[in-house]
């Protein structure tokens, strides 16, 4: 018995912590397709242009920092947005409580009773529910106006969403960088990047598929598709306008 409690209360802290947590792995997730697969398309399209590693390398940290800044900057602001939206209306909220408190105390009896409460036990709800203000505008604001103050930091979305794109979008690089550091010359430099590349597509997607609670399968074969029709296009297109301007 207590064996079985204790195992209870460890799945309950984890499944705690994903919780707390989730918002933040879902930016790390999608800050993170999005960076393997741009800069991924990067270096198809110069592939395909046969342009030089160095030149490769060039527009592929480019597309980096400018993409991963400008997602980034997005994500802050997004959020930033949604917070204040959240505050604005909370300030709405606690100036009708204080200056029409029997217009909001009305509205809270027509949300229970909607919800099945009625006679002496819907006058108790009421009466506990606005008995405390904040209590009173944190349930006009979920049952009201549908909103929920989200707990995560715009700063710490926006810099997960930076990190992830930088760790993960340099992954198609990889073997162009270790190649001009090197000095081997290789000659396969396009095929490793690819096999590289669609292992980060496969751990993406495993990960896309919890934040989403989809199929793991599907998750990852629809990163790999993603991935892939970005890097045959922008081949293909490289490796014309290659051929269009030599």
């Amino acid at each position: 018995m207590v064996l079985k409690q204790h195992q209870e209360n460890k799945l309950h802290q984890s499944e705690g912590w994903m919780q707390k947590w989730q918002d933040y792995i879902g930016e790390f997730v999608y800050g993170g397709i999005d960076g393997s697969v741009t800069t991924f398309a990067v270096v198809a399209g110069s592939a395909g242009a046969n342009l030089d590693s160095s030149i490769i390398i060039i527009l592929g940290f480019a597309n980096l920092i400018a993409d991963g800044f400008a997602m980034s900057v997005g994500s802050y602001l997004s959020n930033k947005s949604e917070l204040e939206n959240y505050k604005k209306h909370e300030r709405i909220e606690y100036w009708e409580v204080d200056n029409l408190p029997e217009k909001e105390k009305e509205e809270i009896r027509e949300i229970y009773q909607a919800k099945g409460f009625e006679g002496e036990l819907l006058e108790q709800v009421v009466d506990v529910i606005t008995a405390d203000k904040d209590r009173w505008v944190d349930v006009m604001m979920k049952e009201e106006l549908n909103m929920v103050k989200a707990d995560k930091s715009p700063f710490a979305m926006g810099a997960m969403t930076f990190i992830s794109f930088i760790i993960v979008g340099l992954v198609p690089l990889i073997s162009y960088v270790w190649d001009y550091i090197s000095g081997v010359g290789g000659n396969n430099l396009f095929e490793v990047s690819i096999l590289l590349t669609s292992f980060v597509f496969i751990g993406i997607g495993w990960l896309k598929s919890y934040v989403a609670q989809t199929s793991r399968i599907r998750s990852i074969l629809e990163t790999l598709a993603l991935g892939s029709a970005a890097a045959v296009l922008s081949y293909f297109v490289g490796s014309i306008l290659e051929s269009i301007i030599n």
